[in-house]
């Protein structure tokens, strides 16, 4: 009986001794105890590796000293050492300290030890998760770009179908309002009625192309222009935009700056920047526009010429400062922006193969600057021409839509050409093979197997000469065009119509 109670008591202390060395010897967890008060009464090498701490530093200190100071005003581990009491277990993840001061998101489980139903001390297991935790807030935000990036693609989707119904609408306001300004006369009444059709139609086409910018869905008509003539050029306008309380200043260098852009998103991005640096000074201030050469992105890149417009208002929030492109963020009153003018600045931008950058201090103003890659050759001076030029010959004209086809026959019949209308690329094709057309202007967008673009380039190997030009409100494939093919944008005028026409290669 003696042999056996010593066996069980070698037994037991090589059980102990075993299990001692086992929780002493694991390196991925902190396995501790502590007394009743919160005494740290052992320490294993899971406990030095992740906390910092050996043995003979943490022995008989309190457990508290893990804990942040802000915890420890708080009384969070006196609260730990309660629920354990009164729950059976407290698990937790929160920051904890080690000891040369870093932080460490760490998983903390506390057990109430009992003996003879009496509290002797309690359990605690720690481990280090902050390598896990910054895995998961990186997938959570790698998610969340994701979902933003597909609601961002919906949303273009949409307003890509969308800006090619409204445009075909304003096409045929725009038409039809050059019709009427012919037979209206001089009446005075008659003719301001005309002129706020005329500003509302203008003023739908450039919302529409501020949407298609932001989607990158605008089909692009780049060409080589000198940055400080463009600027110059608008000019009138920006200083008709500001008001009487804002000064516009200049900063324009006399040697040419040269980029290839498309003219009209430019002069649009311009205008935008500098109604919001408008927007930004309701008192008044001043607002200055500037052009200069850089010798790079700030990347050692190629050079670009850098296009300025800088206020003395308000500033920028830094909480607000990286949402100010998001398409229809706004922090101006309902009724008073869009949300849309600075998402165009950045559409266009980038597709010019630049980007936007933005300096702004609270009471100090805000700066925004569009670096635009620089042109090796000086553009060709190209005076802007709005007359109508006369035309003869016979045009067919691929329209499906019966009511743009209508104010499309007037406009060109007006410069002096036959029209033959069909109204899809199979008709087209069809009327083709007849002599006595002298040139095909198609829209891109239309029904049937095969669109505008599709038609354009079988046209173009079946009759190599015949001068081809689309139209298009909206359309993916124009996109891709490249120069393939001119592209008047609708809505277009009659002088816009006849120009694109007069460039066409006979």
């Amino acid at each position: 009986m003696l042999r056996k109670d010593e066996q069980r008591q070698r037994d037991l202390f090589e059980s102990e001794r075993n299990f001692r060395l086992l929780v002493e010897g694991v390196a991925d967890y902190a396995l501790y105890m502590l007394d009743p008060t919160g005494t740290i009464t052992s320490w294993n090498i899971g406990g030095q590796r992740i906390k910092g701490y050996a043995p003979e530093e943490i022995l008989g200190e309190h457990f508290s000293r893990f804990y942040t100071e802000a915890d420890r005003a708080n009384g969070k581990p006196q609260r730990a050492l309660q629920i354990a009491r009164e729950q059976g277990r407290y698990e937790e993840d929160g920051w904890r300290v080690r000891k040369d001061g870093t932080f460490f998101w760490a998983s903390v489980v506390i057990d109430p030890i009992y003996e003879d139903g009496k509290l002797v001390g309690f359990a605690k297991i720690t481990r280090d998760m902050t390598e896990r935790r910054e895995a998961q807030l990186k997938l959570e935000q790698m998610q969340k770009q994701l979902a933003e990036a597909q609601k961002l693609d919906a949303l273009g989707q949409l307003t890509g179908g969308v800006a090619h119904d409204f445009n075909n609408l304003l096409m045929i306001i725009s038409g039809s309002l050059h019709i009427l300004r012919r037979g209206a006369g001089h009446d005075a009444k008659s003719q301001r009625a005309l002129t706020a059709i005329e500003t509302a139609t203008k003023r739908g086409a450039a919302l529409t192309s501020q949407l298609l910018t932001f989607a990158r869905r605008q089909s692009v008509n780049p060409q080589s222009i000198d940055v400080a003539e463009r600027i110059s050029a608008v000019r009138e306008v920006l200083e008709t935009g500001v008001g009487g309380n804002v000064t516009l200043e200049f900063d324009l260098p006399s040697a040419v700056l040269p980029v290839t852009v498309d003219t009209s998103e430019f002069e649009t991005a311009l205008v935008n920047l500098v109604v919001n640096a408008r927007d930004a000074m309701p008192g008044g201030g001043t607002i200055t526009v500037s052009a200069r050469p850089q010798a790079g992105d700030g990347t050692g890149g190629n050079p670009y010429v850098a296009i300025s417009v800088k206020d003395t208002g308000s500033g920028i929030a830094p909480d607000v400062l990286d949402k100010i492109f998001d398409p229809f963020f706004t922090t101006k009153p309902i009724g008073k922006g869009t949300g849309l003018g600075l998402s165009q600045v950045h559409g266009f931008a980038h597709q010019a193969g630049g980007t936007v950058k933005v300096r702004s201090e609270l009471g100090n103003g805000t700066e925004v600057t569009i670096l635009l890659p620089r042109e090796a050759n000086a553009p060709q001076a190209d005076a802007i021409d709005t007359s109508e030029r006369g035309g003869s010959g016979t045009v067919l004209l691929v329209e499906d839509n019966p009511d743009v086809a209508s104010v499309s026959i007037s406009l060109l019949e007006q410069l002096g050409y036959s029209v033959r209308r069909v109204a899809d690329a199979e008709a087209a094709l069809r009327a083709i093979e007849h002599d006595g057309i002298d040139l095909v202007f198609s829209d891109i967008v239309m029904p049937g197997k095969m669109d505008g673009l599709a038609l354009a380039h079988r046209l173009r190997q079946i009759r190599p000469g015949l001068p081809i030009l689309l139209a298009t409100g909206y359309s993916d494939a124009a996109i891709n065009v490249r120069g393939d093919f001119p592209i008047l944008r609708k809505p277009y005028e009659i002088h816009e119509l006849s120009q694109a026409i007069a460039r066409l290669p006979r």
